[in-house]
């Protein structure tokens, strides 16, 4: 139980910049009890500094020093001293001490922890298992419980793996936190500093791999001088129980080897590879394996060659087998599709690829398969791959990286998501067939399985981009440690560990976190649609018109009168087919199908009523408006926090809730218009495209500015927006308010592009009330665009603004670089009303 002493405790730590992230060992009261409750002596059982066991007992030195401000001894291999900590391996504590009482088998990495007498005793079935226990006994500490357990914990699968996309440059794809604590310049960075760092936030989590590079990968890091870097990389993880691993470019051994051919079953390419791979283990004996993306997006892979992607995989996992290492081979596998062909279905394509080959992969590779069947979605069904491979080891592959939900720049707590696919239940054979089951190997006995996460940590401070998207890193780890695990304890747990305390903190941010991603769906796509993003350009602002008209195959099939893709077997591409028959069932009939799927599986018309009565095309107002509402709730819910987190933090998420705000509205409009303007319905609260407060840029009187077609059209207001003449003249828009006297939130929609930094002035009256930059390429975490578009749209606030009717309102923009000052509109909100 927590101590009510503790949750009570309101001091504010000095001001933290997220870099340890969970592991802050912030400061609490102890005293009387307390510290009589705390051990005096720390016990190692392995005096070798790089060893997980003794990197435990620094770790709980240093978590007891910081927590509670008491100086532990460390000592090694003593067995009989009161009021301890003894840490270590079952094996060597009955080497040191005799026999071990209580303790129930562990498996492979687990761990027993006993708070119970006098001593606390953690033991691990491995070193790995007795770092994890050390580190989930300060995970109580630092969260003041003081409760007496005795209990073991075992992962659920052995693999729980994360996936950096880092490039050997420097650069990250889908990176939102800045560039790689990897590489620069083509190699191994020399300072590994961050690394280490990012190895204990890992390793508290109990992640157990990471596979450094991009799985569009390089074949410069072969190189011996980057297989040396890659060997300190691995000295650096190995005392914290972290294996390294390495993605593959297919054709590396012609792009880089010089060979005429990479032919998996070529003897010189064979034989290529196992140079390579002895290479690799010479300098990183316990290398965790090899990732590999082949025949897709562009990537080589065997079709070249007309080799099956058993044919690939095989001819990796032999070259590791001898070494302990597996192979996790993509099944994000699919071709370029004609949207013109009704049954054509990227979703289909794991399915056509892999059924056929469930039994011919080598026992050590492992089918990484994402949750749904196209990208990461906002809202996707379990992917029927689960259920196809029944001969076959399967890890699901989750998206920390919010490529498509919001990039870090927006708050999205994503393991809610991730939960409606690990507790899907697929009926295969009629029997209860769990994705979380299927996938750690238990459904169909397989002793390999587990979960990969793309993460793209990056050398910003808060490691990802933003603070409060550390929440999907931390539960990740906990979820593939035990995905029956409940997301909002695991949330609430990061909450105390990186914010204190305090219950009011707690509250809050359990509230914002908990509604963060039902809020996206909503204003950014819904009823199974996708995240209505711009798919062919930044994956981040909207854009539905992307998602038609391409070869990608992230469909909508919207049209004047319908929208969704027909899954059915009835009449369209067949897909709902690739489910078990209960499933299938259920989702080849509109009626069975739920709501939040319809689109996903059914082409419709805007006028087909839901479960719920409404319309879709209603539903789609209602929706949108309801989640830039919630949104707008973000900010004001955080200012409530204001002294009760430390002055940085709470500025630096203050400033990323409240472009929310106004990001969520940019989606609202574009989505809302988009449909209107195609379907021709109107919004039944005639909301949609009314915006009675609005003052329109092109409407204004300019001086400097001109008028500009923005397109996506619906990413403007009006579809107009105005831009300087020249690109080193300042351009003036003013206009007479014609609102009544009052007191307004003066809210301006402007375009913040990459390749400059504009400045604006308001002013009323003559009188500056405010100004503003458009830095937000070096402030916030998304891919920034060159365009006026949904990616670039923003709007900012001033509050509290007293104004007369007639009162003249000026804004003047100097542009810079290739950026014009672009402005779309103004708003002045009464009390109340969001716009």
């Amino acid at each position: 139980m927590w101590s009510l002493g503790f949750l009570a405790f309101l001091g504010v730590a000095a001001a933290e910049d997220g870099l340890n992230g969970w592991l802050r060992y912030a400061s609490l009261p102890c005293s009387g009890q307390c510290r009589s409750n705390l051990p005096s002596t720390i016990v190692t059982l392995n005096t070798t500094k790089t060893s997980p066991v003794y990197v435990a007992g620094t770790e709980l030195k240093i978590g007891l020093k910081g927590v509670y401000g008491k100086n532990v001894q460390v000592t090694h291999n003593k067995c009989k001293v009161s009021s301890s900590i003894i840490v270590g391996t079952i094996d060597q504590y009955r080497r040191s001490c005799g026999a071990v009482n209580g303790v129930p088998d562990l498996e492979e990495d687990g761990f027993w922890l006993n708070t119970k007498g006098d001593n606390v005793q953690i033991f691990g079935q491995n070193e790995r298992g007795a770092l994890y226990g050390a580190f989930e006994y300060l995970s109580m500490l630092a969260q003041g419980n003081f409760s007496e357990v005795s209990y073991a914990s075992n992962p659920s699968a052995p693999i729980r793996w994360v996936n950096q996309w880092d490039n050997m440059d420097g650069s990250i794809e889908r990176g939102y936190g800045g560039p790689s604590i990897f590489f620069n310049n083509g190699q191994i960075v020399q300072d590994l500093t961050r690394v280490a760092e990012y190895a204990r936030l890992l390793a508290s989590i109990r992640i157990n791999a990471v596979v450094i590079n991009n799985v569009n990968a390089n074949a410069t890091l072969l190189d011996p001088t980057n297989l040396d870097g890659v060997g300190r990389v691995a000295d650096i993880f190995r005392p914290y129980g972290i294996q390294v691993g390495l993605s593959l470019n297919f054709a590396s051994p012609q792009t880089y080897g010089g060979l005429s051919t990479f032919d998996p079953l070529d003897a010189s390419v064979i034989e290529w590879w196992s140079n390579i791979t002895a290479q690799v283990y010479e300098r990183v004996p316990d290398m965790a394996g090899y990732l590999v993306k082949a025949d897709s997006e562009g990537q080589p892979g065997p079709q070249t060659y007309n080799r099956t992607l058993s044919d690939a995989a095989n001819l990796f996992a032999k070259e590791v087998k001898p070494y302990g290492g597996i192979v996790m081979y993509r099944a994000f596998v699919y071709n370029q599709l004609n949207e013109s062909i009704w049954t054509d279905d990227r979703a289909k394509a794991a399915v056509n690829f892999f059924k056929d080959l469930d039994g011919e992969f080598e026992d050590n590779v492992v089918i990484q398969i994402k949750f749904g069947p196209i990208d990461f979605q906002v809202r996707e069904p379990a992917s029927p791959l689960f259920a196809n491979l029944f001969n076959t080891s399967m890890a699901i592959e989750l998206q920390v990286t919010q490529e498509y939900l919001g990039q870090q720049s927006h708050l999205v707590y994503v393991a809610p998501l991730w939960k409606t696919i690990l507790d899907f239940d697929l009926r295969v054979d009629h029997q209860p067939s769990l994705v979380r089951d299927i996938v750690t190997g238990k459904r169909f006995n397989r002793k390999l399985g587990g979960s990969a996460a793309v993460v793209n940590v990056g050398t910003n401070t808060t490691w990802l981009g933003s603070h409060l998207s550390m929440s999907n890193l931390y539960a990740y780890g906990r979820l593939a440690w035990n995905p029956a695990d409940d997301t909002q304890e695991i949330l609430q747990d990061w909450i105390r560990l990186t914010f204190g305390l305090d219950r009011k903190v707690l509250d809050t941010i359990t509230r914002m976190s908990m509604e963060s991603w039902p809020a996206y769906e909503q204003y950014s796509g819904n009823l199974g649609i996708q995240t209505l993003t711009d798919i062919l350009y930044t994956h981040y602002g909207p854009n539905p018109a992307s998602q038609d008209n391409n070869g990608w195959g992230q469909w909508t099939r919207a049209d004047q009168t319908t929208i969704g893709m027909d899954r059915t077997v009835a009449n369209g591409t067949g897909y709902s087919g690739q489910y078990p028959d209960e499933i299938a069932a259920m989702y080849e009939s509109i009626e069975s199908t739920p709501d939040d799927l319809l689109l996903w599986f059914h082409h419709v018309n805007y006028t087909h009523r839901l479960h719920s009565g409404k319309t879709v095309i209603q539903h789609f107002y209602d929706s949108h408006y309801t989640g830039a509402e919630t949104a707008q709730g973000f900010l004001e819910q955080w200012e409530s926090l204001q002294g009760k987190i430390d002055t940085e933090r709470y500025n630096h998420v203050r400033h990323f809730l409240d472009y929310q705000t106004g990001h969520s509205i940019v989606w609202r409009d574009a989505i809302n218009n988009f449909y209107y303007n195609l379907s021709g319905i109107p919004d039944q609260a005639k909301r949609v495209n009314h915006h009675p407060w609005r003052i329109e840029a092109e409407s204004m009187k300019l001086d400097g500015y001109k008028t500009y077609n923005v397109s996506p059209f619906e990413t403007a207001s009006g579809s107009v927006a105005i831009v300087t003449i020249s690109n080193n003249t300042a351009g003036t828009a003013s206009t007479k308010i014609p609102f009544p006297s009052g007191t307004y939130d003066l809210a301006v929609n402007y375009y913040d592009l990459f390749g400059g930094q504009s400045q604006w002035k308001v002013y009323l009256n003559d009188r500056k009330i405010g100004q503003w930059t458009g830095n937000s390429e070096d402030i916030f975490s998304h891919t920034p665009s060159i365009y006026l578009d949904g990616h670039s749209a923003t709007r900012i606030k001033f509050r509290n603004v007293k104004v007369r009717r007639g009162d003249i309102l000026k804004i003047v923009g100097m542009p810079n670089g290739t950026e014009p000052a672009p402005l779309d509109y103004v708003a002045l909100l009464p009390a109340g009303i969001i716009d």
